[in-house]
This record gives structure tokens, sequence and C-alpha cells, in this order.
């Protein structure tokens, strides 16, 4: 990591940690990654592995539980309601944390490029479990925990996402 604040993702303990520049831990939070495991071939709704960084910060001063599509709000706030009318809907919501590889071949570029990807960092419903791998590829937070790292996390902050914890 640098001299600032860091992120490191375990798949294998659906954990993201927040990380000082010299390795301690400051935060951690429980997510919910890809439902079908680890990889970076595009179309494979599998977490991309390896070296990232932040490469854009979306929905600063959103509500909690904005709908984003396509990294737009879409004036919508999540309820249980809204939910019903659009069921399987994949929910983005409160902020996104846009994350780019830093990999040329393995996460960067070509048909492994974790932004083209599109690859985020994101919040979800309350009702979506945590702790155990579930989403599409991206890596989901509780929307209250998204806030607290967002006002915390520049553009540029390195990213580490492991298969398996060490």
């Amino acid at each position: 990591m640098n001299a600032t604040l860091g992120l490191r993702v375990e798949l294998d303990r659906q954990r993201l940690l927040l990380l000082s520049g010299d390795g301690q831990v400051l935060r951690q939070y429980r997510v919910s990654t890809s439902g079908r495991g680890a990889g970076e071939q595009n179309g494979s709704f599998r977490t991309p592995r390896g070296r990232h960084v932040v490469r854009a910060r979306i929905g600063a001063g959103a509500p909690t539980d904005a709908v984003f599509v396509r990294r737009r709000p879409t004036g919508e706030i999540y309820s249980p309601e809204l939910a019903a009318r659009f069921p399987g809907r994949d929910w983005i919501l409160t902020r996104i944390l846009w994350l780019s590889g830093c990999e040329p071949g393995f996460n960067r570029l070509g048909a492994v490029d974790t932004m083209r990807r599109f690859i985020y960092i994101h919040g979800t419903p309350e009702s979506v479990e945590l702790g155990k791998p579930g989403s599409i590829g991206c890596i989901r937070m509780r929307n209250a925990d998204l806030v607290e790292l967002f006002e915390r996390i520049p553009v540029g902050t390195p990213v580490e996402i492991q298969e398996h914890s060490g």
C-alpha cells in the first residue's frame, strides 16, 4: 500500500479491510462478492482479483438508498415497494467506488478489464445478506458502512482483491 489509506477485499472471508499506509487494519466491513467466485473474464459475473485502484467516486451527497443505474442517480429511493415493482433488479445504492485494474493482461485491458466490466464497491438493500457470496461481480456493502468508507477514500486509493486471506 502507499503512505495513505488502502483497501483489501478478502473473498474467502467476505470482508473488506480499511488499511493504514503501513498495513494496520483500521476498520473491517462485511461484504458480499460474486456468487460465482473469483475471475477476471468479461461476462463471467465473477469478482476480479489482484491490484486495483478506485478510479471514480460516484454519489457524493446522494441520500442513503439513492438508486443508481449505469452510474447515474435515477431519482428513486430504494424501498421494499420499489423492489416489489422491479423483481430481480441488481440494486446499486447510495454510493459507488468504481474500480480499475492495475495488472495488464490479468485485470486490465482486453477481455479482463475490471473498469470496462463495471466492477464497483456499492451499497445494497438491508435485506441482502452480507458475509456470503451473492453478487454478480461487484462488492456489496451496507449503505451506512459505504458512506463512512466513501468519505475516507479518495480517487487513486489502492484496492487489493484476494481470493484467500493471508
